[in-house]
C-alpha cells in the first residue's frame, strides 16, 4: 500500500492569536514549504506546537490529513481548503486514513513514522475556520486524520512517497477507535490490543478507563 505526499507544511512564526485563550497562540495555522524538510523525534523543523498538553510530544510530532477527506469538506463548505488548513503537517493522496491502523508504520522520504491516535477537534480549530458548530460536524463525519510519532528521523518533501511497511494485526483502525472514544464508550475495551501504540502520555489513562469498563462488565 502506498500514497504520496501533496505537501509538508508548518507554522513557522505565524501562530493565530487567540486574543480570549490561554495560551493565546496557536500553531493551527499551517503553511506548505518548499524543497526537503528535515524531520526530528518531536516534528519538522519550523513547526511550532503551542498547547504541549494537547499537541505535539513524542506520539503526536506529526499529523497527517488526507486529501481525499478534505474533498467533503470542500464540497460541503463550497471553499478552498489547502494543504496546511486543517492544521496538518501532511497532506496525504492515495492513503485511506479512516482506516489506517494504530501502529502501522509508514516510510516516507528517509524518515519512518508510526500512527499513534486520531485527532480530536476543538475550539481552536473551530474558530480557525470561523464555523462554530465545527467540532460537532468534524465529530459526526469521522474523518480525524491521523497522528504519527518518528521512529526514525530523516527528510520529507512534497511528491514524496508515503508506503506502508508493516500493519499491525489488530485491526483496530483510527475512525474505529475515534467512533468508540468519542460515541460507543462502551465498547472501549476494545482498544486494548492497539494502547501500547497511542502517545506515552494517554496510554496510562486508556488503560484505567478500559480496565474501569471491565470492572463494570463483572
Amino acid at each position: 500500500m502506498s500514497g504520496r505526499l501533496l505537501a509538508v507544511c508548518v507554522s513557522g512564526a505565524d501562530l493565530l492569536a487567540l486574543p480570549d485563550k490561554r495560551p493565546n497562540r496557536s500553531g493551527i495555522d499551517k503553511k506548505p514549504v518548499d524543497g526537503r524538510v528535515p524531520l526530528r523525534e518531536l516534528g519538522l523543523d519550523g513547526d511550532v506546537q503551542v498547547n504541549k498538553k494537547h499537541h505535539g510530544g513524542e506520539g503526536q510530532a506529526v499529523y497527517a490529513y488526507a486529501q481525499e477527506d478534505a474533498e467533503h469538506w470542500i464540497a460541503e463548505l463550497g471553499r478552498e481548503l489547502p494543504p496546511g488548513r486543517f492544521g496538518e503537517n501532511l497532506r496525504t493522496t492515495g492513503l485511506d486514513l479512516r482506516n489506517a491502523v494504530l501502529g502501522e508504520r509508514w516510510r516516507v522520504g528517509t524518515a519512518l513514522l508510526e500512527v499513534t491516535s486520531w485527532r480530536i477537534p476543538c475550539a481552536n480549530f473551530a474558530r480557525f475556520w470561523g464555523i462554530p458548530d465545527l467540532v460537532k460536524r468534524f465529530t459526526a463525519h469521522g474523518a480525524t486524520g491521523a497522528y504519527l510519532r518518528v521512529l526514525h528521523i530523516g527528510e520529507i518533501g512534497a511528491g514524496d512517497p508515503v508506503e506502508v511497511v508493516l500493519r499491525p494485526t489488530h485491526g483496530i483502525t483510527v475512525a474505529e477507535a475515534f467512533r468508540i472514544d468519542m460515541r460507543e464508550k462502551s465498547r472501549l475495551p476494545e482498544l486494548a490490543p492497539a494502547v501500547r501504540y497511542l502517545p506515552v502520555k494517554d496510554q496510562a489513562a486508556y488503560t484505567a478507563k478500559i480496565e474501569k469498563r471491565l470492572a463494570a462488565r463483572r
